[in-house]
């Protein structure tokens, strides 16, 4: 029997496309459809729900409640949750959902990019790959994969000089 994952997208940079007009990379169009159509991903269904196509930059407190609220809504019905999302935003996004939802019935793995599909060294694939791994073998909670490693919420922050997500530091 497949498993059902359902993939919530938020925007981000893993999904800006060049704005030749304007000549900047914005959020324009959805690209995980021909990052998905490329992957071999036997016995699982993907469920598709674009949320929103925002730099995360641009998100407000309600947009995180919004995902946290799909997110719920969705672990009745799936086997687990990838969430692709932009970086700058995602820790805030993973701990409004343990914050609003606790530990979900299922995996909710975020993951995003540090630099667009459209670009020849993006993380994109690799870190999209890693999630749909991720969800299908941790245990319910809300996780972040990217860049050849899993962190769990709470606790979970990006470092940008490190260009990647790391633990929070204890306080002292």
């Amino acid at each position: 029997m497949a498993r059902r994952i359902a993939l919530i997208s938020t925007g981000g940079t893993i999904e800006k496309t060049y704005d030749e007009l304007r000549g900047i990379l914005d959020n324009r169009v959805s690209v995980l459809d021909v990052m998905l159509s490329s992957l071999e991903l036997r016995g699982v269904v993907i469920e598709r729900h674009m949320l929103m196509n925002k730099d995360s930059l641009e998100m407000t407190p309600e947009d995180h409640g919004a995902i946290a609220r799909k997110t719920h809504e969705l672990a009745a019905k799936s086997d687990g949750i990838v969430i692709v999302h932009g970086t700058d935003r995602l820790a805030n996004t993973g701990e409004r959902i343990v914050a609003d939802c606790g530990t979900p019935r299922v995996p909710v793995v975020l993951t995003g990019a540090m630099r667009p599909y459209v670009m020849r060294n993006t993380d994109a694939m690799q870190n999209l790959t890693e999630a749909l791994l991720a969800v299908q073998i941790l245990a319910p909670g809300v996780y972040v994969a990217m860049h050849n490693q899993v962190l769990q919420f709470p606790g979970v922050v990006k470092d940008p000089e490190r260009g990647t997500f790391v633990r929070r530091a204890a306080s002292p």
